[in-house]
């Protein structure tokens, strides 16, 4: 199988909207009951084997979520050994958001929780919305898929940076796997205004300058997969700068670059063609910007081999 499937967004954004309310669902009982960390890191998924990880909760004996999306189902572990499921299929939000909270209840944790979305147009509780969603499990393994081999390079890409940098995690209020860098300086006052997001989160996530980059699998202004990269605060001359690859372009409704996942899937090489994107996207926001680099950068990590420290001269 091509690691680098094909996706259709359109096809199934009706099972990814779902899907990413479901994943809302779970993180905001993961952040009601884990302590903040810088840049709301408290709060998202990480990429495995099998799908979507939330990492151990400090709730009751403790607590894992994993979104298992080649089995379809979302699993519960918790430290005193025991292992509960829901099935992933046809539903509503509201009765995936009731089965949720059992869940949690069966596992000894306390299933409180902020009750109403973020970051999608017009929120409806959770509770309240009852419409029967699609569950398309072909589409959500190709998705997965996807995640895994983009996790690969963003991986591959944090690797030659030694300054401050997130992990590679989804967020699950935009529905993206992103990864940031941080100059070490101090940003201007993030004006806020996200939709459906305090204005204070945004400015908390935005206080430190920042290259970020991401994958979206479609919405949020764009009706397809696609990869994107910002600069907070954008540095005069970078939107238009010269990046690669060939198809990347500026997006003036989202202020970012965008590269259609689609040039990624059909190029020769997948993997660099993402690559190039992260790497020249970042080299534009870092020289624009003044960015210490010489003190911030080495080179791309290798297995086995550990990173060459320079030795001073005595």
């Amino acid at each position: 199988m091509n690691r680098w499937p094909q996706l259709d967004y359109l096809g199934w954004r009706e099972t990814c909207s779902a899907l990413q309310l479901y994943l809302q669902i779970a993180g905001k009982y993961r952040l009601a009951h884990t302590p903040w960390l810088n840049h709301s890191w408290n709060a998202t998924f990480y990429v495995t084997p099998n799908g979507l990880a939330s990492s151990p909760i400090p709730d009751g004996p403790g607590i894992e979520i994993l979104f298992d999306l080649r089995e379809h189902r979302v699993v519960g572990t918790c430290g005193n050994g025991l292992r509960k499921s829901i099935d992933l299929g046809p539903m509503t939000v509201a009765k995936f958001h009731a089965s949720f909270v059992q869940l949690i209840s069966e596992l000894g944790g306390t299933p409180n929780f902020n009750g109403l979305p973020n970051e999608v147009p017009n929120p409806i509780p959770f509770v309240e919305d009852d419409r029967d969603r699609p569950y398309d499990r072909d589409a959500v393994q190709r998705f997965h898929q996807a995640l895994m081999a983009v996790d690969k390079v963003f991986n591959r890409f944090r690797t030659s940076f030694l300054g401050k940098s997130s992990p590679v995690h989804l967020f699950w209020g935009s529905f993206d796997l992103a990864l940031t860098r941080f100059s070490g300086r101090r940003a201007p006052l993030h004006p806020g205004g996200i939709p459906a997001l305090p204005d204070d989160v945004a400015q908390e996530a935005y206080d430190r300058e920042v290259s970020s980059a991401g994958f979206w699998p479609g919405g949020g202004g764009i009706d397809y997969p696609a990869f994107y990269a910002y600069a907070y605060p954008a540095p005069g001359g970078y939107r238009s700068a010269s990046v690669q690859p060939e198809a990347t372009f500026w997006h003036d409704g989202l202020s970012e670059y965008v590269l259609p996942y689609d040039a990624v899937q059909s190029a020769a090489d997948p993997d660099e063609a993402l690559m190039a994107f992260l790497v020249t996207t970042y080299e534009v926001a870092a020289d624009l910007g003044g960015w210490d680099r010489d003190l911030l950068e080495c080179a791309p990590g290798l297995p086995r081999k550990v990173r060459s420290v320079a030795r001073s001269e005595h």
